[in-house]
This record gives C-alpha cells, sequence and structure tokens, in this order.
C-alpha cells in the first residue's frame, strides 16, 4: 500500500480540508484535517478514519499507520 492510495481513500470517503500521509512503506502516519472531527473524542475521530482502512489493516496490506486527526480551526492553531 503507498502513501497515495491511503490519501485517496481517505479523501474518496470523507469530506478534508488537507490528508497528508508519510511513511516508509511499512508504517505510515496520517494527518487529516477535517471539520468532519468538530464536536468529537480523539478517539471517535481515529475510529472515522480507522473504518475506512479496515479491510486493508484487516488483511495486513496496511500494516500500521498512526493518526493526528484535526479540525481546520484547530490546525489552523497548530
Amino acid at each position: 500500500m503507498t502513501e497515495l492510495e491511503i490519501k485517496e481513500m481517505i479523501e474518496q470517503a470523507m469530506t478534508t480540508n488537507s490528508v497528508e500521509v508519510g511513511g516508509d512503506g511499512y508504517h505510515f502516519e496520517a494527518r487529516v484535517v477535517s471539520d468532519e472531527f468538530a464536536g468529537k473524542r480523539p478517539v471517535a475521530r481515529q475510529q472515522l478514519v480507522y473504518a475506512i482502512l479496515q479491510e486493508q489493516i484487516s488483511s495486513g496490506e496496511l500494516h500500521a499507520i498512526s493518526l493526528k486527526t484535526l479540525t481546520i480551526e484547530e490546525a489552523a492553531k497548530a
């Protein structure tokens, strides 16, 4: 699985302001900015993104991904 494939899956499944994915082909990090996260606790935000990638995680195609999930307002402050 590539960084671009992960990015596209997230962008197609939810409304995002930005998605950045990095990694070494085995372990990935993603920074997802979306107002869909507004009012949600950090765990609920991550669960939303993990649900998008669940099939790839379950199959082992995607081994590990670390998520940073922010609203547009939070990203502007960071």
